[in-house]
C-alpha cells in the first residue's frame, strides 16, 4: 500500500464517526410548564408525566430531554415562563392545570401542547372538540 493511500484511509476513518453522529436524529426537548414547585405534593404529578412519557417510548436524560418551569404559587410568571420554553424552540410543551395551559396556548399556536386539566377545553375555546381539536392543542385524558 503506497503512503497516500494510506493516509486517505486513515483520514476518511477518522472523520466517519463524525458524520455518522452528525446523521442521528436530534434528541427531542419537551416543555414542562406547572404552577407550584418540584417536591412532595408534585411528586404525584411529575410520576404520571414521566410514566406517559415512558408509555410513549421516551425516557428522559436517554432519548429525550426535558427543560420543567415551575410558577410556584405566581400565575403571574406563567407568561413569562411560556415564552421562554417558546424561545429554547422546545419540541411539545405538556401543560399541568388550567392556567399554565392558558399561559402555553396564548405563548404559542405552532408547537404543539398536551395538556392535563380538569376543566372543559371545549367550553373554554382552547379546542373545537374533544375528538378533533384542531390547532397545535390537544388534551390528555385523565387516568383512573
Amino acid at each position: 500500500m503506497k503512503r497516500r493511500d494510506l493516509i486517505a484511509l486513515l483520514g476518511g476513518a477518522a472523520g466517519w464517526p463524525l458524520c455518522a453522529r452528525a446523521q442521528q436524529p436530534a434528541t427531542p426537548v419537551i416543555g414542562f410548564l406547572a404552577m407550584g414547585s418540584p417536591g412532595s405534593a408534585r411528586d404525584k404529578l411529575l410520576d404520571g408525566f414521566r410514566r406517559g412519557l415512558a408509555e410513549a417510548g421516551f425516557v428522559e436524560c436517554r432519548n429525550a430531554a426535558v427543560e420543567y418551569r415551575w410558577a410556584g404559587e405566581d400565575l403571574g410568571r406563567l407568561p413569562e415562563l411560556a415564552s421562554d420554553l417558546v424561545a429554547r424552540r422546545v419540541t411539545v410543551i405538556a401543560a399541568m392545570a388550567g392556567p399554565p395551559v392558558l399561559a402555553a396556548n396564548a405563548a404559542t399556536s405552532t408547537i404543539p401542547i398536551v395538556f392535563y386539566t380538569g376543566f372543559d377545553p371545549v367550553e373554554r375555546g382552547l379546542v373545537k372538540s374533544l375528538a378533533r381539536p384542531g390547532g397545535n392543542i390537544t388534551s390528555r385524558p385523565a387516568r383512573v
